[in-house]
């Protein structure tokens, strides 16, 4: 499939970018070049400056935000928790530090490899992991792709990450709703910028 084009991310509508990365395919090769893809089934949207809840609120530059300011269609990877990667599209033009959280996808190529990645960092390594919990949240699509902070400021139009035109989805299955996680944001804390696919098992949360 054909990869999206820079101009795809570089739309002034954040939101609206957010939504059309719904049912687009993320690939992340193995270092012997098979690929592990996966649909994307929910995002959320953090606009910049004046948004409370993104890391770049009032347009703040640090060692981790700098990534946010590039030119969109650049991944932007932190860490949460001391635990978790967390896979991110930024948006816009350069100095415009937009980002999209990628929470949840759902496998399509390469499962195996998911699976296998998922069981390796369990508590448990003879756990039987269902197949909708392999990828249903920011980390825990990032352990199954193998998605690191090497991938941080990596071109989405590049060769080690990328994303492909996948299905569209319709309008009418596509939900929207608060964010996750922010209650710290105020207002911005309501605003309906998650977005996910309709009955979609992967989705992170209902």
């Amino acid at each position: 499939m054909k990869k999206l084009s820079r101009e795809f991310y570089t739309r002034e509508d954040t939101l609206q970018v957010a939504q059309d990365l719904l049912g687009k395919l993320l690939v992340v090769p193995t270092a012997s070049g098979e690929r592990v893809s996966a649909t994307i089934v929910e995002t959320e949207a953090y606009l910049g400056a004046i948004d409370k809840a993104a890391h770049s609120y009032k347009n703040r530059r640090t060692k981790r935000t700098e990534t946010m300011y590039g030119i969109g269609g650049t991944a932007y990877i932190f860490f949460v928790y001391g635990m978790y990667f967390q896979f991110n599209v930024v948006a816009g033009e350069a100095e415009t530090p937009h980002a999209i959280l990628v929470r949840a996808v759902e496998p399509l190529e390469n499962i195996e490899v998911m699976r296998a990645r998922r069981i390796a960092k369990s508590k448990d390594p003879h756990v039987k992991m269902p197949d909708k919990n392999l990828t249903s949240g920011p980390g825990k699509l990032c352990i199954a792709l193998g998605i690191d902070k090497s991938f941080d400021r990596e071109d989405l139009l590049g060769k080690k990450v990328w994303l492909e035109e996948g299905k569209e989805i319709p309008k009418n299955q596509i939900v929207s709703g608060k964010r996750i996680g922010i209650d710290y944001a105020a207002e911005f804390a309501e605003k309906p910028w998650r977005f996910w696919v309709k009955d979609n098992l992967f989705v992170s949360r209902r």
